[in-house]
């Protein structure tokens, strides 16, 4: 897939006048959070305004996220109409989210599907996967297939059925397969840059406004063992 290139370093999968969508970096948050650092919305606002000499205020709505150590997909909406009608086709699952990871323990299975029950806490974020219900659990479900072994690690592929807080990464974890650098999951150790080997590789969707079937894909990072892929 082509990247447009622009001066505010965003690599842009997608653009037209209702959506933008950005392949995240390791490291950005896509809203703005405590720690007060600069979120990736602020920046694609910054984009629009410059691209489109916009006076004013620019609109742009957050239709999901990911977690700031992740990499990959991230769409945004341009219009509130559009906004409205991406949050429906995300909250009714009437979208196809495809994750790659990579990972050290090998799973078991080549190829499965997990059921857990995750429970959130909130105080230090992170999310327990249960394989029976407990109180205050959400339903999590994922199919997963090892697609490549690379040296000293495999990589998997990922479809979510549910979309839960932490979802893939405690649910590998819950399985003895942590996600590389992810040491909030059980991985031994930390990446260098502080990420994780987690990305939104591919999404699938029907355009809110056009109607048309839209699929993006974002190439992973510049790093050794994503080139392997």
């Amino acid at each position: 897939m082509k990247i447009i290139s622009n001066k505010s370093n965003l690599q842009i999968l997608h653009e037209d006048n209702h959506l933008i969508v950005i392949n995240k970096r390791v490291g950005d948050i896509v809203q703005g959070d405590k720690t007060g650092d600069k979120p990736l919305s602020d920046v694609v606002k910054e984009y629009i305004k410059d691209k489109y000499n916009k006076p004013g205020e620019v609109f742009l709505g957050v239709v999901h996220r990911l977690d700031r150590p992740t990499s990959g997909i991230i769409v945004f909406a341009r219009t509130s109409k559009a906004l409205t009608r991406m949050n429906e086709l995300f909250s009714n699952r009437e979208t196809q989210k495809t994750y790659w990871c990579i990972v050290k323990n090998k799973p078991l299975i080549a190829e499965d599907k997990l059921t857990h029950y995750l429970k959130r806490n909130e105080k230090n974020n992170s999310s327990k996967a249960h394989l029976k219900e407990v109180p205050d659990s959400k339903l999590a479900i994922l199919d997963y297939k090892i697609i490549k072994e690379l040296t000293n690690y495999f990589a998997l592929e990922i479809n979510l059925h549910t979309g839960r807080h932490h979802q893939i990464r405690a649910q590998l974890s819950a399985i003895g397969s942590p996600i590389k650098g992810d040491l909030k999951y059980g991985f031994d150790r930390s990446n260098p840059d502080g990420g994780i080997h987690l990305h939104a590789r591919k999404l699938v969707f029907i355009h809110p406004v056009t109607k048309e079937n839209t699929i993006i894909i974002a190439p992973t990072p510049d790093e050794v063992l994503w080139k392997a892929l």
